[in-house]
C-alpha cells in the first residue's frame, strides 16, 4: 500500500490503489445532466441509499452549478442548498463519506460541521485565499481540480503551450502549499472540460499516466460530459456508454477515483478490470 495514495477519513485509512466510486447528487436546478439533479429531500435519501447500494464509497453534493453559463449564486443560497441533504444523507447513513463539491471555504467549513468529510474544490483553493488554510483547520481529506477563471469565464481560458506540463506545474504549487499547511490527505482531479477544449480533454486524458510523477491519487471526471457527447453528437442522457469507455481508459492509466452519475456502471467496470490483475 503506497501511503501517498490512502487518505484518512476520520481514522478510517482508504485506500486508493483500489479504485473506488465517488456519486454526484447535485442539489441544484442548473446541472447539465437532468438524471443528476435531486431538489427534493425525498429524492436526495433515495439517490443516497441508491448509490451506496451500489457499491459507492463517496457521496459528492454539489449545490453552485459548474456548467457553463449556470447562475452565480450566493454563498448563503449555496448553504441553504447542501446543509440540510448533508445532515440528512449523514444521520439516515452514518456510515456513508459524504463530500462537499464546493470552491467557498466558508461553505467547506459549514458543510464538514454538517457531516462532510472531504472537500472537493473545482478551484484549488485559487478563488477563495482561505480555502487551504480552513482545510489545515477541519483536517479532511482535499481534491484540488485544475481550472482556469471561473465557471463563467472559464470557456475563454483555453490557451495553452503545453497542457500536460502547465496542469502538472499547478498541482506541484498547490501540493507545497498544502505541504506548508500541514494538509497531508490530497487528491487531485485534472478537470476534464474546465478550460479545456474537447481536444485538449483528450489529450490530457491520453496522458493521464503523466500525473503519475505527482505521487497522489487522481480523481477523474468525464461523467456524461460534453467530450464524450458533443464528440458523439448525442445529449448527456445518452452519455452513459461513452462515459464507461473513457473511464475504462482512466482506470488503466491510473485512476483512484472515478465520480459518475452511474454508480453501479462504474462498480462494475471496476470488478472486471481487477480480474485482469
Amino acid at each position: 500500500m503506497n501511503p501517498n495514495h490512502t487518505i484518512n477519513h476520520n481514522g478510517e485509512l482508504i485506500d486508493l490503489s483500489q479504485p473506488k466510486v465517488m456519486g454526484i447528487i447535485n442539489v441544484t436546478p442548473d446541472s447539465f445532466f437532468l438524471g443528476s439533479r435531486e431538489q427534493t429531500h425525498k429524492g436526495i435519501l433515495k439517490t443516497g441509499e441508491r448509490m451506496l447500494s451500489e457499491g459507492a464509497t463517496f457521496l459528492d453534493i454539489g449545490g453552485y452549478s459548474s456548467s457553463p453559463g449556470a447562475d452565480h449564486i450566493s454563498i448563503e443560497e449555496e448553504l441553504e442548498r447542501v446543509l440540510k441533504p448533508i445532515r440528512l444523507l449523514k444521520t439516515e447513513f452514518p456510515k456513508a463519506i459524504i463530500s462537499i463539491d464546493t470552491f467557498r471555504s466558508e461553505v467547506a467549513a459549514k458543510a464538514v460541521e454538517a457531516g462532510a468529510g472531504i472537500v472537493n474544490d473545482i478551484a484549488g483553493g485559487h478563488l477563495d485565499k482561505e480555502m487551504l488554510p480552513t482545510i489545515a483547520k477541519l483536517k479532511v481529506p482535499y481534491i484540488a481540480m485544475h481550472m482556469r477563471g471561473t465557471p463563467q469565464t472559464m470557456k475563454t481560458r483555453t490557451d495553452y503551450e503545453d497542457i500536460l506540463t502547465e496542469v502538472s506545474k499547478y498541482f506541484s504549487k498547490i501540493l507545497r502549499h498544502c505541504n506548508d499547511l500541514g494538509i497531508k490527505d490530497v487528491i487531485i482531479d485534472p478537470g476534464f472540460g474546465f478550460a479545456k477544449k474537447t481536444m485538449q480533454s483528450f489529450h490530457l486524458l491520453k496522458n493521464l499516466e503523466y500525473l503519475q510523477w505527482l505521487d497522489r491519487p487522481v480523481l477523474v471526471g468525464l461523467s456524461r460530459k460534453s467530450m464524450i457527447y458533443q464528440t458523439l453528437d448525442l445529449t448527456p442522457e445518452e452519455a452513459l456508454n461513452g462515459t464507461t469507455v473513457l473511464n475504462t481508459l482512466a482506470l488503466f492509466k491510473g485512476a483512484g477515483i472515478l465520480r459518475v452519475h452511474d454508480v453501479r456502471k462504474a462498480v462494475q467496470t471496476i470488478k472486471l478490470l481487477e480480474q485482469l490483475k
